[in-house]
């Protein structure tokens, strides 16, 4: 495959059942050639943990589009290649849970990669939260910002595959199907 798509949610609290903001980062033969960000009104409380994490408050979203209204211009993106998260299983959660609760059909499953997972397997024997792998690939991070994080994301997995890693044992499969 040669287009990746990374991305990153915020969430407004520890339900992790709603988005708060969403960074997409797109990667074609070998560069990145389109970002997208967003703010979402996750139509829900927010926890003090998470408007501290993130910067991310109900006044801050408050006219931001809710995920059904950015749905339709978030899904040809999602859609468009690979999809890439670091720590993927959770970001994964976030939109299949955004995808049944608010009763958006998308498709039955989707592809992806964890650079989470890559890493532990490529560079054993170190840390990879994200900010400790962008310290080590020398790449900027403004930390728990979805655009940043997406993009931080991409280059991580740009790195891997400059060293030669193959992507294809790390794909997984992660079903709509199910709740």
């Amino acid at each position: 495959m040669t287009r990746f798509v990374a991305f990153d949610v915020e969430t407004p609290n520890r339900m992790s059942n709603r988005m708060s903001a969403i960074g997409i980062t797109v990667i074609e033969d070998g560069a990145i050639t389109q970002s997208f960000y967003s703010l979402v009104n996750p139509e829900t409380r927010f926890d003090y943990f998470n408007v501290q994490l993130t910067g991310i408050s109900e006044r801050t979203v408050v006219n931001a589009p809710t995920f059904p209204q950015l749905w339709t211009h978030i899904e040809p993106l999602l859609s468009s290649g690979l999809l890439v998260a670091h720590n993927a299983v959770f970001d994964m959660n976030v939109l299949k849970k955004c995808l049944r609760d608010y009763a958006i059909t998308w498709k039955p499953y989707t592809r992806y990669i964890c650079t989470v997972q890559m890493g532990r397997r490529l560079l054993p024997n170190r840390s990879h939260k994200l900010n400790d792998m962008c310290d080590y690939f020398g790449i900027f991070l403004n930390h728990h910002h979805a655009d940043s994080d997406s993009a931080a994301c991409a280059q991580i997995l740009l790195r891997y595959l400059e060293n030669g890693a193959d992507v294809r044992q790390f794909i997984r499969t992660c079903s709509f199907n199910k709740p």
